[in-house]
């Protein structure tokens, strides 16, 4: 079986998520998302609200599987039984930090790839800090050009 991983924070889950998340499912049998934890920073929403969030966005997605991890990515991916991590990369300043986030990788299990997706152009200025300073201000119908309708109402609850 052909498992890929996807990891990020996913804080918020984003349209441009999605479509790395939709192109990536029809490259493996399996994608798994994971979402990741990092007990240094404070999130919007939990771990755990963000594994309800995805799921609940990706419920057309018939080959995913969503869960949360703690500690390096590289690990996760490895843990999932994946060889195949996938990274969304948007404007060309993504470059850098991924590429030298794949060497790290690289350097601590060699047996795992790194397949970039380039952000589809419509999605790559979205951000969760975009959508951070979007929300208080813009109507539901702007959000949705950046979110999934369905996490509109969190993102409200969340920021008001």
């Amino acid at each position: 079986m052909n498992i890929a991983v996807y990891t990020g924070s996913f804080d918020p889950v984003t349209l441009g998520h999605l479509d790395v998340i939709a192109r990536a499912s029809k490259l493996v049998d399996t994608l798994v998302v994971g979402i990741g934890h990092n007990s240094q920073k404070k999130g919007l929403f939990t771990p755990d609200e963000r594994l309800e969030l995805l799921n609940r966005a990706t419920t057309g997605i018939p080959n995913l599987e969503v869960k949360t991890f703690s500690g390096l990515a590289v690990n996760f991916v490895e843990q999932c039984g994946a060889s195949v991590a996938i990274r969304g990369v948007r404007p060309m300043t993504d470059i850098a930090g991924e590429f030298t986030m794949m060497m790290a990788n690289r350097k601590l299990n060699d047996q795992i790839e790194t397949i970039f997706l380039m952000a589809d152009h419509q999605y790559a200025h979205v951000s969760s800090s975009l959508i951070k300073q979007l929300t208080p201000l813009a109507t539901d119908e702007q959000l949705a050009k950046f979110v999934p309708e369905c996490i509109i109402p969190d993102l409200r609850e969340r920021l008001k």
